[in-house]
């Protein structure tokens, strides 16, 4: 297939794809009611400590942490560089052109995806390179060893070289599934291995020239149709040292050790977003806003809160007694580690929470879908 038609397909089909997971979560007819929110509990002292602004977010985005950094990037090409604990910008950028997948960032060099197929690369406030890719991006790049490493929405995996761009190996693997999902993928680094999502399959990879170690399957495809059968890991892990949990959308939620790449353990589970966890639990949200923890060990469920039903909760994050997940009203719900009960609520500007929160330099921080940037610090 001509690469101009492979393009043009995987758009075609993203877009089919994420209608058909907005439909699923909420039905436009008989939208369900979202929980309704008691008293807000406030049993742990958290208080906003600073805000920025990086722009609407209309984009699968991916706030990575490096040290006392952390980058954010919006959908018209903003890239920001920003102190944790203050909020204070090292840098900020315009990519030149409108995003569909961002932030990679190491600290140093940031890179993000344009919506004519390019992967761009900034460091210090100034483009460094541009390269086009062959097909759509919907995950944000991984900067690591002074690469950066791309996963297409064609399943293809992709390294160049970090000060100059240039191309240095790309991993194509056969196109079994015709369908794709516009959302962000599994690409982490663990170790000496790439760890990338492909299909309902966690791959270890050579970094160093694009060979497969491993690949062990989180979920196998099922259904009657192409989008019943469509499986993939979605952004937003548990790691513990070697083992990785990740989730395969509307599927599974599965546990590898990718020392030696071997299933743990995998349960059924409906969520569409990415999970997290702690060296005891590993946490994530049903389409219906579910919050689900389950015994990193063997993945036996350990409890189920539905106080946030149908409230459009982000990806949760796992932070000392508390998980925290954002909901559709721009708040951000701070629950037990324990069995779920509230112990804060904490508002930003209203508008929904578009990823999930991280911890940076022992500050929480949250991105919303209008541009707002909030950090939250222990009293």
């Amino acid at each position: 297939m001509p690469a101009f038609t492979r393009a043009l397909l995987l758009r075609l089909t993203a877009a089919v794809i994420a209608a058909f997971a907005l439909q699923a979560c909420s039905s436009s007819g008989d939208k369900p009611k979202p929980a309704e929110l008691p008293p807000n509990a406030a049993l742990l002292g958290v208080a906003q400590a600073w805000s920025a602004s990086i722009g609407a977010v209309n984009m699968p985005l991916t706030v990575p942490v490096a040290g006392d950094r952390v980058a954010v990037s919006s959908s018209d090409g903003a890239v920001s560089v920003l102190n944790a604990s203050t909020g204070r910008e090292f840098w900020r950028a315009s990519a030149g052109e409108a995003l569909t997948a961002g932030v990679g960032s190491d600290g140093q060099t940031a890179a993000v995806v344009s919506r004519s197929n390019h992967v761009i690369v900034l460091r210090d406030g100034k483009v460094l390179w541009r390269k086009r890719m062959n097909a759509q991006v919907y995950t944000a790049p991984l900067v690591a060893g002074a690469r950066v490493f791309v996963l297409a929405a064609d399943r293809s995996v992709h390294a160049f070289d970090g000060d100059s761009g240039a191309r240095l190996w790309a991993l194509q693997r056969p196109q079994g599934e015709p369908l794709v999902l516009r959302h962000s993928g599994l690409l982490m680094a663990v170790g000496d291995t790439l760890v990338v999502g492909i299909s309902g399959r966690m791959v270890g990879i050579n970094p160093l020239n694009g060979s497969v170690r491993w690949e062990v399957p989180i979920a196998t495809p099922r259904g009657g149709n192409d989008i019943e059968r469509l499986v993939e890991l979605v952004a937003g892990v548990s790691r513990e040292g070697n083992v990785v949990c990740a989730r395969a959308f509307q599927a599974a939620v599965g546990c590898v050790d990718v020392s030696r790449g071997a299933l743990l353990w995998s349960q059924p589970s409906t969520g569409v977003s990415g999970i997290s966890g702690d060296d005891r639990f590993v946490f994530g949200v049903e389409s219906d806003g579910k919050i689900i923890a389950w015994n990193r060990n063997n993945g036996d469920r350990m409890w189920v809160s539905e106080r946030l039903r149908f409230r459009g909760l982000s990806a949760p994050l796992a932070v000392g007694r508390s998980v925290v997940v954002g909901d559709q009203a721009g708040l951000l719900h701070l629950l037990s580690v324990e069995n779920g009960t509230p112990l804060n609520r904490l508002p930003t500007d209203g508008s929904p929470i578009v990823t999930a929160p991280v911890l940076a330099d022992n500050t929480l921080i949250a991105v919303t879908r209008n541009g707002g940037v909030f950090g939250f610090k222990p009293e």
